[in-house]
């Protein structure tokens, strides 16, 4: 289970077989940490989903400094316990380690927690602890990894221009590969720097390469799934999505691109179910709030698209790709006024480049003005703007400029089929 998922039950209560049936898992590893000086002290104990029955449990009293060999040792014990028949291969990736310094991987970790929520705060405060990881251990290639993904999100959460973070994201990428090239994170990175670059040969080969490495590494299936909706393929894009979901049940960024597929595949009600049950776990991820307003305003459930929306626009602080659903619910509503208020708002973003030109095209589609809508997907295109693919092939919203000559135009310049 990824990571993110799993210390979603840090610090609860959580019964582990309840735990292990929401997980779909046969065995939870539950356990308490006490720091004590310059000691650490855990209590482990591997519990069977089945019958709730103990399959394992031990105590370590061990000074902090030695953190990575206690992991070794729990990992090492847990596998033994099982029975599990290990290749060489998977022997070493269990004791393999990326950073010998435990302040580099204590810095990591919270890197990794900023990424996983997805805002332009977030974002931020990740970026400082990936860099703070690598001031630690400057070989640590994890961190370089991490650090190349902040940059890459940031043009989604953070309205951060591609020309000033995509070439941080690509010299962090390949700094990472230059240390280890065997890191599947590192390859998946490199492989969604190409997606953004519309390379999209280079992209699939990363991808690919990256699956072969870690085939259990949720991200890489959740990008990779992007790339083929781009293509257009998207039972193929359906099949990773899944399986992203399948190792990160909880995240509520996969599930709300999982959405977003059922939505173009006119599965409509999969995607609100979807979207309403991972509300329910996380009523604050803007995503989730902004994927069912389109599933709704596809339905003809105008005030609630529009309603959705807003939560979307207020939890996100008013994030450009989120104002730009909101305006466009409202000009489908037929409420123009309120429609052309979002577009004053967003052309001043983008004067203080803190809006891509799709954002307002997402709102002239509504009103039906085709030739302003492309005139703002021309300045992305200009601008080498990296999500502009995944705009016009993944949000609905564009689906009434499909049938202009100038959409197929734009797919033909960027090398997308058509």
């Amino acid at each position: 289970m990824a990571r993110s998922t799993v210390f979603r039950y840090k610090g609860s209560d959580a019964d582990p077989q309840a735990v292990g049936s929401d997980l779909d898992v046969h065995a939870v590893l539950t356990g308490r940490v006490m720091h004590r000086e310059d000691r650490l002290v855990i209590k482990v104990e591997l519990v069977d989903v089945a019958d709730g029955s103990q399959l394992w449990g031990e105590q370590y009293n061990r000074k902090l400094v030695d953190i990575f060999a206690i992991e070794e040792e729990i990992a090492r014990e847990i596998s033994e316990k099982l029975r599990l028949k290990l290749s060489s291969k998977e022997q070493k990736r269990l004791i393999k380690r990326h950073t010998e310094n435990a302040e580099a991987y204590q810095l990591y970790l919270k890197g990794r927690y900023y990424w996983n929520r997805r805002t332009a705060e977030g974002l931020k405060k990740a970026i400082e602890q990936f860099q703070q990881a690598i001031d630690n251990d400057p070989n640590y290639a994890l961190a370089y990894a991490g650090l190349a993904d902040s940059y890459l999100v940031m043009q989604w959460y953070a309205d951060a221009p591609t020309s000033e973070v995509l070439p941080k994201a690509k010299a962090a990428a390949l700094r990472a590969l230059q240390i280890d090239d065997s890191l599947a994170e590192a390859h998946a990175s490199l492989a969604q720097i190409y997606a953004q670059s519309w390379q999209w040969g280079d992209a699939e080969a990363e991808f690919r390469r990256a699956i072969q490495l870690n085939p259990n590494y949720p991200t890489v299936h959740h990008w990779y799934s992007l790339e083929l909706t781009n293509m257009g393929r998207l039972d193929e894009a359906m099949a990773e999505i899944k399986r992203a979901q399948e190792l990160d049940p909880l995240s509520p960024q996969i599930a709300a691109n999982m959405a977003a597929t059922y939505i173009l595949r006119g599965d409509l009600d999969a995607a609100i179910a979807l979207c309403n049950n991972f509300i329910e776990l996380d009523p604050n991820f803007p995503q989730t709030h902004v994927i069912l307003a389109l599933a709704y305003q596809r339905q003809g459930r105008y005030e609630e698209a529009i309603a959705e929306a807003q939560k979307g626009v207020e939890l996100s602080r008013r994030a450009s790709e989120n104002l730009g659903v909101l305006g466009y619910c409202y000009a489908v509503a037929r409420k123009r006024s309120e429609a052309l208020a979002i577009l004053r708002e967003l052309e001043e973003k983008h004067a203080r480049r803190e809006s891509r030109g799709g954002h307002l095209a997402f709102v002239y589609a509504g009103l039906g003005d085709k030739d302003q809508a492309f005139a703002w997907l021309e300045k992305d295109f200009q601008d080498r703007s990296g999500p502009l693919a995944n705009q016009i092939t993944a949000y609905p919203i564009l689906g009434t400029l499909r049938s202009d000559r100038r959409y197929a135009d734009l797919l033909h310049r960027m090398g997308l089929p058509q």
